[in-house]
């Protein structure tokens, strides 16, 4: 069966394609009903739940690839890729371009993110499959008391996998979802030790720093995205009559706050 993968190709014109949607959209909006210029406003409303939705499949694309299951991560991948750019159109059509306000930095997150993760996919992979394929001499020099420390970290690790997961091995084991969630504690220790462990060895300088780090700024603009929706969700649904301003609320809510 050929796997579901999405190439570069594909993705450009994916990404090409959502701009369009979103210039086309505003450039149109003058002539429009109000009801399409309102953020609240039920159409807009509506509009804005789906775009959330799709674009929490990327939550759902995390939990397949830690977990192992509900099917192959390439193929979740593709979904978390389509499903965010069709959820950032539907969200930036949501937003009437009310740019002035601070849920417009949930647009800025969302633009950095597909920025970032298109880099990612078309130019900083070539230079992750060329890492694999180099030989690197050797790690970084260990000796003495950092040597003495890395023997302790190894046996340190061995201790907890027996806990943790018996029978795994220490060189090949890496924590996944399962681990974290049914054993946070021991997978917290196990996950300071091995960033004890690179940062003797100094796995992450052999690499360019863009690539040793940017998946950890992929995924704390994701955290705060994922926040931010939170917050804006909550807000405008319990304190309606905050961000209304003293003005018409006529968005649906439960308070108004």
């Amino acid at each position: 069966m050929k796997r579901p993968d999405l190439s570069d190709r594909l993705l450009a014109y994916l990404i090409f394609a959502a701009a369009i949607v979103i210039v086309t959209w505003f450039a149109l909006l003058p002539d429009r009903a109000p009801a399409w210029k309102l953020p609240g406003s039920p159409r807009l409303y509506v509009i804005a739940v789906v775009g959330s939705l799709l674009l929490l499949v990327s939550v759902l694309f995390v939990f397949a690839k830690r977990t192992g299951r509900w099917g192959s991560p390439v193929g979740w991948f593709t979904a978390h890729v389509a499903a965010a750019a069709a959820g950032s159109v539907l969200v930036a059509i949501h937003s009437a371009g009310f740019l002035r306000y601070v849920p417009a930095l949930l647009l800025v997150a969302l633009l950095g993110l597909a920025a970032l993760g298109v880099w990612a996919r078309i130019l900083l992979s070539r230079r992750i499959s060329a890492t694999f394929a180099e030989k690197h001499e050797s790690f970084a020099p260990v000796s003495g008391a950092d040597r003495e420390r890395l023997g302790a970290i190894i046996r340190e690790k061995e201790g907890l996998l027996e806990k943790l997961s018996p029978g795994a091995r220490e060189g090949t084991f890496s924590p996944a979802l399962g681990h974290w969630l049914a054993r946070p504690g021991l997978t917290r220790a196990y996950a300071r030790l091995v960033r004890e462990e690179s940062g003797l060895l100094g796995t992450r300088g052999m690499v360019p720093a863009a690539q040793a780090y940017w998946r950890r700024l992929h995924m704390g603009l994701a955290a705060l995205f994922v926040l931010g929706l939170i917050g804006h969700i909550v807000t405008v649904t319990f304190f309606a009559g905050y961000v209304s301003g003293g003005g018409v609320i006529y968005w649906w809510h439960l308070a108004a706050w």
